[in-house]
């Protein structure tokens, strides 16, 4: 079976608390299995929004729902902090959590106004990450020396369940990382065969490690009858987001039916996909919920 999320609805936080709860609450009706959001401190002109919190926000408004970060940028944060936010949220949401991590760097200025240093980024992420990950298991560890120079830092109460700590990237470092410190792979503008290659090297790399591997990828759809009137909608509002054009999404970027969709989205299920994080773009919230659900249903036949 393989889980399907939506991301943070448009404009959610601007509705009355009802209206957020009947939101979320039609999407759990849908069947569809949690929301995911992004995270960032000061993105190009200083928008964002806190991952964490924005999961915390979410947590009490619809309880069928799993709640996902891809990615958060955990190379921004200290690792003390940051393990104690995702062992607080795991304590209020049990069960519902998982994380994925990435390195950021699409806006350097984002990494230098937290004061980290652009070019080591990777290298503090992977030792944030064996922090985090040491810390949430409950043990006593000491900062790296490098980054972190702090001394017997424990946190307690251990997420019960654990928290699952995916990796998020698309270069062979990320690859690594996934492999060594990840419970698995949060993929991104890929085509299914580097998928699939992907998903091997991060196991590979994993070898020998007790994991329960869990691979996921994320990207956008185009809601519409036809693949032309799908594209009029995602186009737009990617091109928006991301001040760029659409052509070179255009190739990971699936537009019109579900059936259509779930075609696309088939050979990434096939090569290990278990988690499939989408952002519909459609004529309305209806029409994106109910294609997100089918898309659903017709991959788990």
């Amino acid at each position: 079976m393989v889980a399907v999320g939506v991301s943070v609805p448009w404009g959610l936080w601007g509705l009355t608390p009802r209206e957020q709860r009947d939101l979320l609450g039609a999407i759990a009706d849908a069947g569809i299995d949690h929301v995911f959001t992004a995270d960032h401190v000061s993105f190009r002109d200083g928008s964002g929004m806190d991952g964490l919190i924005t999961l915390a926000g979410l947590s009490g408004l619809e309880p069928r729902l799993g709640l996902h970060a891809g990615v958060y940028l955990l190379g921004l944060r200290h690792p003390m902090v940051a393990a104690r936010q995702i062992a607080t949220l795991a304590e209020v949401a049990p069960g519902r959590l998982k994380v994925g991590i990435g390195v950021g760097g699409d806006d350097r200025h984002e990494v230098e106004v937290c004061d980290v240093d652009p070019s080591s980024r990777g290298r503090r992420t992977d030792v944030a990450l064996r922090l985090v990950r040491a810390l949430l298991a409950g043990e006593t560890v000491d900062g790296d020396g490098d980054f972190f120079e702090f001394r017997a830092g424990t946190i307690r109460p251990v997420p019960d369940p654990p928290v699952p700590l995916v990796v998020g990237g698309r270069s062979d470092a990320a690859l690594e990382r996934a492999g060594r410190l990840g419970d698995g792979w949060l993929a991104a503008w890929c085509s299914a065969r580097r998928f699939a290659e992907g998903v091997a090297r991060v196991e590979a790399a994993g070898a020998g490690r007790d994991v329960e591997w869990q691979h996921g990828l994320q990207l956008w759809l185009g809601v519409g009858a036809s693949p032309a009137e799908g594209r009029t909608h995602v186009a737009a509002t990617m091109e928006r987001f991301y001040r760029m054009s659409f052509e070179p999404f255009e190739r990971y970027t699936p537009c019109g039916t579900a059936a259509g969709m779930a075609e696309f989205l088939q050979p990434y299920v096939d090569a290990g996909a278990t988690t499939l994080n989408l952002t519909p773009c459609g004529p309305d919230r209806a029409a994106e919920i109910q294609t997100v659900a089918e898309v659903k249903q017709l991959l788990n036949q």
